[in-house]
């Protein structure tokens, strides 16, 4: 498989480890699913690092932590026409390329990428993301140890 460059906005299919799972032991997230990147910085030995919020059907329980998927971006992205949300409150991040980076599955394509949030989205998400890290208000999941 190739790998595409991970750039800012691009979303992926990826097994996500929710902070809960994490803290109950877990090393693997319990489904695959779609996840945008929202930074990317230098990793380690010429790799790069990610960080990538969750894209969930669950609605949120506070509207402050997340963003709603406009409808119109999930069908370019061929994402099914539920509601959902980009999840602001936790991220993973990992070393690019990872191992649980998924392919997607019955597209005849040897791909983790669906494509990328449109612009001024990516910014929003991006903007609102930084605040709550900055206020400590969204947590870390490492995924590089």
């Amino acid at each position: 498989m190739s790998w595409p460059d991970p750039k800012p906005g691009l979303v992926i299919r990826y097994s996500y480890l929710w902070l809960s799972e994490a803290a109950s032991g877990r090393e693997e997230g319990l489904k695959d699913r779609p996840c945008a990147i929202v930074v990317v910085t230098a990793g380690v030995d010429e790799r790069k690092r990610v960080l990538a919020l969750p894209i969930t059907h669950s609605p949120p329980r506070d509207m402050e932590f997340s963003i709603e998927l406009p409808l119109e971006t999930k069908r370019r992205l061929r994402l099914d026409d539920q509601r959902s949300w980009i999840m602001l409150s936790e991220w993973n991040d990992f070393l690019w390329p990872g191992p649980d980076l998924r392919p997607l599955p019955g597209k005849g394509q040897e791909t983790v990428a669906l494509g990328y949030l449109p612009p001024s989205l990516f910014e929003h998400t991006r903007q609102r993301f930084l605040t709550l890290a900055r206020k400590q208000l969204a947590k870390r999941v490492s995924r590089t140890e």
